[in-house]
C-alpha cells in the first residue's frame, strides 16, 4: 500500500505544483482519504471472494458452464454430484479451499512492535489461559510490546484489568440462524480491521480448529509472522482442515509428557502456566481469603463448566462423600463460563474467580475433571487429586491425560458413580503433596517468537 500511496502523492504534486506545501492538514486529509478508499476496496474484494466461493455460486457456475458448452451437458449427471461432493469436502476441511485472496496486501515494512493473540473459546479456560500466560510473560519481558487480544471468550474483564487492548466477537452459536460462512466473514473482516489499526509483527492463535475466516485474514498479511498453539492430546478421530498448517510459520505444542513424533514445523514446549508456585498466595493468606480453619482438610473441587454435560449430579455425589469427613472443608470452583451452582453447606465455600491457582497453597487435595490447565496446575503444586474425566469433550482426551497422574503416583482415576468412590476419597485426603518441578513453557514460546524491540 505504501508504494501506491507514494505514487498517488507524487501525482498530486505534479497536478497541483507547489500547493501541497501550503498546509500539512491538506496532506493529512489526502492520506486519510486514500487509506479510506484502499480499505473500502479491500472489503469489497473480500466480499466478492466470499460470494464466489459460496456453495450456491459454485454450483450455479458449474451449471452455467454446462449450458454455455452443451457438450458438458452429457457429463452433467456425473460431474454435478462429484463437484457437489468436492465442495462438501472443502467445507468440512477434508479438501483445500483454493480461495482467491485479496490482491491488496499490507506491506511488511509498515509493521509495528505489536502482537495479536487469538484464544478461541472452548468448554473451559484452556485456550484463554495459555494466551493469558503468554501475554503476561511477554509484557514482563518487553514492556514496550503492544499486546492485543481478539477472542470470542466472554471473560473480557480479566483482560481489561490487565489493560490489554481487547476486541470481542460473540461465538457463532450465540447468534440466531447464523451460518458458518456468515460468522467466518465477520471474523475475517474484524481481523482485517485489527491488522489495519495495529499493524502487528506477530499473530498467535490458540485453538483446536482454525476458523476459515481467520485463515483468510492472516493469508492476506504476508509480512505478519503467524503461529498456532495447540495441544498434543487431541482425540484421534478428530481432524482439522487439511490446509490449515500451510497458513502458519510454526505450530507450538504445549507439553503433555507423552512420547510422540513431531513434524519439522511443530515445536513442543513445556506445559504453559499462568501462575507459578512463587506467585500463588501463601497457605495462611489463601485460607484467610477462603474463610476456612488452619487445621481443616481443604479439598478443591472443579468438574468443569457444565456447558456440554450435566455436572450437578456428579458434584452432589462427590460433595456428599467429602462431607462425611467432619474435618473436611470443600472449596467449589464455579466456572465463569457456566451457571451459578445451587449447593449449600456450612463447610462449603464457592469461588467464582480467575485464576483459581492463586489459592492452590491452601488446598490439601482436589477433585478434578482433568482439563489441561487444572491437570497441569495440580501436578505443579503436587496436590493429591481424584480425577473424574469428562468423556464428552469434542477434542480433549482427558482420560489419557489423567492416567499419567496415576502412573506418577499423585492422582487417582475414577467415576462419580464408582462404587469405590468413598475409598478413593479417603485415599486422596490421606496422601501427601508431591510437587513436580515443571519448566514453564512460556519462556520457550518467547524464544520461538524472537520478540525484540528493534
Amino acid at each position: 500500500m505504501a508504494k501506491h500511496q507514494e505514487a498517488f502523492m507524487q501525482r498530486f504534486r505534479m497536478d497541483d505544483d507547489g500547493s501541497i506545501q501550503k498546509s500539512s492538514a491538506d496532506l493529512e486529509s489526502l492520506t486519510s482519504s486514500y487509506r479510506h478508499i484502499v480499505n473500502r476496496n479491500e472489503r469489497n474484494e473480500r466480499e466478492i471472494r466470499r460470494l464466489r466461493n459460496s456453495v450456491s455460486f459454485q454450483l450455479g457456475l458449474h451449471l452455467t458452464k454446462a449450458i454455455r458448452q452443451p457438450w458438458r451437458l452429457l457429463f452433467l449427471p456425473i460431474s454435478f454430484p462429484v463437484f457437489a461432493l468436492q465442495l462438501g469436502l472443502r467445507r468440512i476441511g477434508r479438501s483445500p479451499m483454493h480461495e482467491q485472496l485479496s490482491t491488496s496486501r499490507t506491506s511488511s515494512e509498515e509493521r509495528n512492535h505489536s502482537i495479536v493473540l487469538f484464544p478461541t473459546n472452548g468448554v473451559g479456560f484452556g485456550h484463554f489461559t495459555r494466551m493469558y500466560a503468554v501475554a503476561r510473560a511477554l509484557r514482563k519481558k518487553d514492556p514496550s510490546l503492544e499486546i492485543v487480544f481478539f477472542t470470542p471468550m466472554p471473560t473480557l474483564h480479566i483482560l481489561y484489568n490487565e489493560q490489554f487492548p481487547t476486541y470481542h466477537i460473540a461465538g457463532r452459536y450465540n447468534h440466531a440462524d447464523m451460518t458458518a460462512s456468515q460468522w467466518n466473514g465477520l471474523v475475517e473482516d474484524m481481523l482485517h480491521l485489527i491488522f489495519e489499526a495495529h499493524r502487528p509483527k506477530w499473530f498467535m492463535f490458540d485453538g483446536a480448529f482454525p476458523y476459515r475466516g481467520m485463515l483468510n485474514a492472516i493469508a492476506a498479511q504476508p509480512g505478519l509472522e503467524k503461529w498456532w498453539m495447540r495441544r498434543g492430546s487431541v482425540k484421534a478421530n478428530k481432524s482439522i482442515p487439511v490446509d490449515s498448517q500451510e497458513f502458519f510459520d510454526g505450530i507450538i505444542i504445549p507439553g503433555e509428557a507423552e512420547n510422540i513424533e513431531f513434524d519439522e514445523n511443530e515445536h513442543p514446549v513445556s506445559p504453559i502456566q499462568a501462575i507459578s508456585v512463587d506467585e500463588a498466595w501463601e497457605r495462611g493468606t489463601a485460607r484467610s481469603r477462603l474463610a476456612v480453619p488452619d487445621d481443616a482438610k481443604v479439598v478443591y473441587v472443579q468438574l468443569g463448566a457444565g456447558r456440554i454435560n450435566d455436572i450437578q449430579s456428579d458434584l452432589q455425589i462427590v460433595l456428599d462423600g467429602l462431607f462425611e469427613h467432619k474435618n473436611v472443608y470443600v472449596v467449589l470452583g464455579e466456572s465463569m463460563l457456566g451457571e451459578r451452582l445451587p449447593f449449600t453447606h456450612e463447610r462449603l465455600r464457592i469461588i467464582r474467580d480467575y485464576p483459581n491457582a492463586l489459592y492452590a497453597m491452601g488446598f490439601d487435595a482436589s477433585v478434578q475433571a482433568g482439563g489441561y490447565n487444572s491437570y497441569q496446575e495440580m501436578r505443579m503444586f503436587g496436590i493429591p487429586t481424584l480425577f473424574i474425566p469428562n468423556t464428552q469433550t469434542g477434542m480433549d482426551d482427558q482420560i489419557a491425560r489423567c492416567r499419567r497422574a496415576e502412573t506418577e503416583g499423585w492422582g487417582i482415576l475414577s467415576d462419580a458413580k464408582d462404587s469405590d468412590l468413598n475409598n478413593k476419597i479417603n485415599q486422596i485426603i490421606s496422601m501427601k503433596r508431591q510437587p513436580i518441578p515443571i519448566e514453564n513453557g512460556v519462556e520457550s514460546v518467547i524464544e520461538l517468537l524472537r520478540i525484540t524491540n528493534s
